[in-house]
């Protein structure tokens, strides 16, 4: 009998140290942007969206502005996945029009939902730029995709997983990696 299973190997961050990369990654978004002055946040769904929302918490308190959490869902745009439908302009919400865009994700892995998210973007307009913010950068990318903004460079094994817990999906902060365990 065979079984294949993950284990927990180690946590990557904890509560305080995804509070310290986020508030991090905040301040490296101001002083990229010099302000906040057309700067939107786009955080990819799921956990992505919440950490957006953090990161402008964050920069509305330091700068004291009022700018907001966006959120965009790339599983239509994605070229892994078969899918026949494409909406046009899924995020009609979304002001992008000549705006600095920084998308935010939880995991950089292959690149693919970065990708996708990006068609989905450009399904609503043309920014003046587009900067990526990840807490996790694990590497092994299939596309030329890097991010900007990192809150951990984790290099990673194809037998490891790394799995994000926010608190308010899953009821806790924390990052952790497992390993594919066989027997």
């Amino acid at each position: 009998m065979s079984y294949t299973g993950n284990r927990l190997y180690k946590t990557l961050l904890d509560q305080e140290g995804i509070r310290r990369a986020i508030s991090r990654i905040s301040h490296e978004i101001i002083e990229s942007n010099k302000g906040v002055s057309d700067l939107v946040i786009i955080g990819i769904h799921t956990r992505g969206v919440f950490i957006a929302k953090r990161i402008t918490d964050i920069i509305n308190k330091f700068e004291r502005s009022n700018i907001t959490a966006n959120s965009i869902d790339p599983k239509n745009y994605r070229d892994d996945i078969e899918l026949n439908i494409k909406p046009e302009n899924e995020n009609p919400h979304i002001v992008i029009q000549n705006k600095n865009v920084v998308l935010i994700d939880d995991v950089l892995y292959t690149g693919r939902t970065v990708r996708a998210s990006m068609e989905a973007l450009f399904s609503t307009g043309r920014p003046k730029n587009i900067k990526l913010a990840t807490l996790i950068d694990r590497g092994h990318r299939e596309l030329p995709i890097r991010p900007d903004f990192i809150g951990k460079n984790i290099p990673t094994s194809s037998k490891e997983h790394v799995r994000v817990f926010m608190k308010e999906f899953d009821g806790k902060d924390a990052i952790e990696l497992y390993k594919r365990i066989d027997f």
